[in-house]
């Protein structure tokens, strides 16, 4: 039997990705692995996850990212998504939580440069001034009406990650393309 190669959602669009200018950069990010974690009280979990409403912090290959009172979303770029699971699940379930491996849910979108702020606006209702949305902010919102969590991953606002479903994906490339044009020269 042949192996499956897996592709990723985007790969069509690399292209013109490429094409855009350095002040406002959008790139694929490779696939990582993502877990859903709901538990009540983290303390004891082993891991420090951001307890305060819409942030993010780093962790040792990933990130934690808040997304409810009980509700994390755990990634790492070091560990496949099995294993990521077994994890945080034998450390969520003496505790009363619940570790569900989501990695074909979403993928990551690395937006970069100095206009990229002014492409989110279009699309964006969230105030992404970096005095109120800096580095280790986050939010589910919308973006050019497709839902996504954004990241940022800078203090100066030129520097996001966006995750978004993958059955979105190509209609969120092509709407920040779209929304690119102007900065394009």
């Amino acid at each position: 039997m042949a192996d499956l190669l897996r592709t990723h959602p985007l790969e069509a669009w690399s292209a013109a990705f490429a094409g855009l200018p350095d002040d406002v950069g959008i790139t694929a990010e490779p696939f990582v692995a993502m877990v859903d974690l709901r538990v009540g009280a983290p303390a004891g979990l082993g891991v420090d996850l951001p307890t305060v409403p819409n942030t993010w912090v780093s962790t040792d290959a990933g990130r934690a990212v808040w997304l409810g009172p009980d509700e994390w979303l755990l990634t790492s770029a070091a560990e496949a998504p099995h294993e990521l699971e077994a994890r945080v699940r034998a450390a969520a379930v003496p505790l009363g939580g619940a570790a569900t491996d989501v990695s074909a849910q979403r993928i990551a979108l690395r937006l970069t440069g100095a206009r990229i702020r002014d492409v989110l606006a279009k699309g964006c209702a969230i105030d992404l001034h970096p005095r109120v949305f800096g580095r280790g902010s986050s939010a589910q919102c919308t973006l050019g009406m497709a839902g996504v969590v954004l990241l940022a991953l800078s203090d100066d606002g030129d520097d996001y990650l966006v995750l978004v479903r993958s059955s979105f994906a190509g209609y969120l490339a092509d709407w920040l393309l779209d929304a690119a044009v102007e900065f394009s020269g």
